[in-house]
């Protein structure tokens, strides 16, 4: 009976957190006064929205699905013709007590919006200098302040120092709290290329930078997309001159590996111009746009297929009006929406449209309704959101999979009652003292029915910090383990042993 209760209580906890988070991104505010509710996931509404923007913007809700705030480029500057710095803007679309000239030039991928972990009311804005104001930038939003619309209290501190590509990402860490921010080192206009990525904690201890990886194709784009599978364990990244890859990444650790070179076409033109790239719900398929002088195309590409390039597929593409084709974002409610921009049939764009400019392609989202589904059955339909009146150009909001929770049964999952909900419930029991006077953690299990073991200590970044493999004579085991030198904070031990696997944590004071 216990153990039922403990399995019941677990599951409300689990399901009150997935309701939590699944509010995050209920509201899409984008384009010229654009947005999209999803409160109802059956019926998406349109919206409008304050935003004014081509392509960069982020939206974020509070836990009820209530937008909170938007970032995006600063809109009293178009009377100008150019854009100059961003804003953030509260619900009612006015601009945030010190929400004023926030680094951003309004290309495409340069916000996105973070919660701070462990805080209910302060958020982190992230941008980058794609062509000005080289870096990466983040600002700091406490929505307690103002009478709750919300006050910027720290505003562009510079992180990094040189130009980045348009494509900064951010992805769920694996304890379901902290979250990675992933952005693209740019060496366009150098006549040199890389492929190295940066990438930060964001923790309640803040922002950390991590070690620099070097992964991938070398490449010299500064125009980019970065998009992340439902698991978070696979991103894809399109350069704008024809690289398109896939990598493997550890949500405990950060580390980016694996990387799958699907097209690397050559620095020679026609370029396919790649602008967009999103995975569908389940991974297996990833939709690329692109727009090649000046034919807009929408591309399905396999990700199972034992070769990707080959299973590419043609799902639709359009000559008129000429490079329309914009952004591709997973919706919350599992369809793909397509943002395009209406261009006269010269190929010149207004920016922003005048009073007149009202066309199905700018009026409309398109949508992949069957995102799971190969080639056709994919049911992909053109212009078929309407948007109630306002419009749209290349862009959607560049928001997170808020939704993402903890990894669970990983080594990192250390926030939730999951692993040890699990223990307490199996017939095996693991359990772990630390002696502060011994600096020693005492390690005991039984009930096993294994005869091999491996034991595995992570501290709370995913690194392995001991382990150990052999054989026991079950029902117990026991392990005196050495932590003198060990930095102070919480560790998880993991023990396998037969088909079991038991976690629990311990704090090193």
């Amino acid at each position: 009976m216990k153990a039922a209760f403990n399995i019941l209580i677990f599951i409300c906890l689990l399901l009150w957190c997935i309701n939590a988070t699944a509010q995050r991104n209920n509201v899409w505010c984008f384009g010229h006064n654009a947005g999209v509710d999803f409160s109802n996931l059956q019926i998406p509404t349109a919206i409008s929205s304050s935003v004014l923007s081509r392509g960069s913007c982020a939206s974020i809700c509070n836990t009820s699905g209530q937008l909170l705030f938007t970032a995006s480029p600063d809109i009293d500057v178009f009377a100008t013709g150019y854009v100059t710095n961003g804003e953030i803007n509260n619900p009612n679309g006015d601009i945030m007590v010190n929400g004023d000239s926030i680094v951003a030039l309004g290309w495409y991928q340069e916000m996105t919006i973070i919660p701070i972990p462990d805080d209910t009311s302060k958020y982190y804005v992230f941008s980058v200098g794609v062509t000005t104001d080289p870096g990466l930038w983040f600002s700091e939003v406490d929505m307690n302040l103002n009478n709750g619309q919300g006050a910027v209290t720290q505003k562009n501190v510079q992180l990094l120092n040189f130009l980045m590509v348009d494509c900064i990402t951010a992805i769920r860490h694996g304890n379901g709290r902290d979250w990675w921010l992933m952005v693209r080192k740019s060496t366009f206009n150098t006549q040199t290329s890389n492929n190295t990525w940066y990438l930060f904690l964001i923790s309640p201890s803040g922002i950390t930078a991590m070690p620099v990886q070097n992964v991938g194709t070398l490449n010299g784009t500064n125009s980019g997309k970065l998009s992340v599978n439902t698991e978070g364990n696979q991103f894809a990244f399109t350069g704008l001159g024809g690289l398109l890859e896939i990598y493997n990444f550890d949500r405990c650790t950060g580390v980016v590996y694996n990387s799958t070179n699907i097209e690397n076409v050559p620095s020679l033109p026609p370029y396919p111009y790649f602008f967009s790239n999103e995975f569908s719900p389940n991974g297996r398929f990833l939709y690329v746009t692109s727009s090649t002088n000046p034919i807009s195309r929408l591309w399905q590409y396999d990700t199972w297929a034992p070769n990707i390039f080959a299973s590419k597929t043609l799902i639709w593409q359009t000559s008129l009006p000429p490079y329309t084709i914009g952004a591709l974002k997973r919706g919350p409610d599992d369809k793909i929406y397509l943002s395009c921009a209406w261009i006269q049939s010269n190929g010149w764009n207004y920016y922003p449209y005048d009073s007149t400019m009202y066309y199905p392609e700018n009026m409309n989202l398109s949508v992949i309704n069957s995102p799971d589904s190969a080639g056709a059955a994919c049911d992909f339909q053109p212009w078929s959101f309407y948007l109630g009146g306002k419009r749209t150009y290349w862009g959607l909001p560049n928001n997170p999979d808020y939704d993402l929770g903890p990894l669970a049964g990983s080594p990192c999952d250390t926030l939730t009652s999951l692993n040890e909900t699990v223990a307490a419930v199996a017939s095996s029991g693991l359990y772990v003292y630390y002696s502060l006077q011994w600096q020693t953690a005492f390690i005991n299990a039984d009930k096993l029915s294994g005869t091999t073991y491996r034991l595995s200590v992570y501290d709370l970044m995913g690194k392995e910090v001991f382990s150990e493999s052999g054989k026991i004579t079950p029902p117990y085991f026991t392990k005196n383990l050495n932590c003198g030198g060990w930095a102070k904070g919480m560790y998880v031990v993991s023990l396998e042993c037969g088909e079991e696997r038991l976690v629990k944590k311990f704090v090193v004071e």
